[in-house]
């Protein structure tokens, strides 16, 4: 297995498109986070680190830490900006620990 890359998370409970924009605008990427038998985890990822993630190492097993837990999860979707390229959303399958 590759290294496991630690993400600190916040859990988001507000959606739509003024929010993610909202996101988006403070360094933040809305992430969901589904899959293993869990209801959807939704959450905001530090918009820097995932980009780091995605740009140097997309199969790393991520290790998303939020509200006192950890999720360990792999990314199986990333959702680009079509004309900047910006990181819109991204889409993490959660692997059983």
């Amino acid at each position: 297995m590759s290294d496991v890359i630690r993400l600190e998370a916040a859990v988001r409970t507000d959606f739509g498109k003024g929010f993610a924009r909202r996101c988006r605008m403070a360094g933040k990427v809305p992430a969901v986070i589904y899959g293993a038998g869990l209801d959807p985890i939704h959450v905001e990822l530090p918009g820097h680190d995932i980009f780091m993630v995605v740009k140097n190492s997309r199969k790393a097993t991520l290790a998303i830490a939020f509200d006192g837990k950890e999720q360990l999860a792999v990314i199986k979707d990333v959702q680009r900006h079509p004309v900047r390229r910006d990181i819109m959303h991204v889409d993490l399958l959660a692997v059983q620990n």
